[in-house]
């Protein structure tokens, strides 16, 4: 999976650092890395966080599950191969964005520890964030706007996160937001005040 295939590849320094993309936009470059269960509203919030920063004259950008799924990703599955090489590539483009400065959320189930410690140690300590949006199982099936619980339990879904395939609570997230307890805009501004708190903002 993380094979390198091409041969006579040399790293190219550019001439605009990191710093001074930085500077520019007057905010660090970050992956804020949500997480949780299918429908505990990882988008939900992460779009939320996106929108408040952008009023706030704030860079950012939402890499969303589903829709990185519709393109770079439409040719992987949901197997637990598959899920490795969808987190593999989504985090080699949010480290991208985080090279540029931008403030970059994610919302992907991303089920297994080792994939999301791998995003950990590509972006490096203390540009990413990782958020924990959590639920229980009752809750996210009362909102499941797409019905998949459903699905999952009648077998209709295989490797469905949480009922047929396992999620791998994370052990030190940097925020933990409790989607049972907490509204939208309770949830983020315990964001956007640790983003401030660490002035990556």
């Amino acid at each position: 999976m993380n094979e390198q295939k091409a041969t006579n590849v040399v790293w190219h320094e550019h001439l605009v650092k990191k710093e001074d993309r930085e500077k520019l936009l007057n905010q660090k470059g970050v992956v804020l890395w949500f997480t949780g269960l299918s429908a505990c509203g990882k988008s939900t919030v992460a779009n939320e966080v996106a929108f408040q920063l952008h009023k706030q004259g704030k860079l950012t950008y939402v890499l969303d599950g589903d829709n990185i799924r519709h393109g770079l990703n439409k040719n992987l599955g949901f197997s637990p191969g598959d899920r490795g090489e969808n987190i593999r590539r989504i985090s080699e483009v949010a480290n991208l964005f985080a090279d540029s400065g931008v403030v970059a959320t994610t919302a992907f189930i991303s089920p297994y520890r080792k994939d999301r410690d791998f995003c950990r140690s590509l972006v490096g300590d203390g540009k990413f964030v990782e958020i924990f949006v959590k639920a229980s199982i009752d809750t996210c099936e009362a909102r499941d706007p797409k019905g998949l619980y459903k699905k999952a339990k009648s077998g209709e879904i295989k490797e469905f996160t949480g009922i047929s395939a396992p999620y791998e609570e994370p052990l030190k997230p940097e925020i933990v937001l409790d989607s049972d307890k907490l509204g939208i805009e309770e949830e983020v501004k315990v964001v956007i005040d640790y983003l401030k708190e660490k002035k990556i903002i």
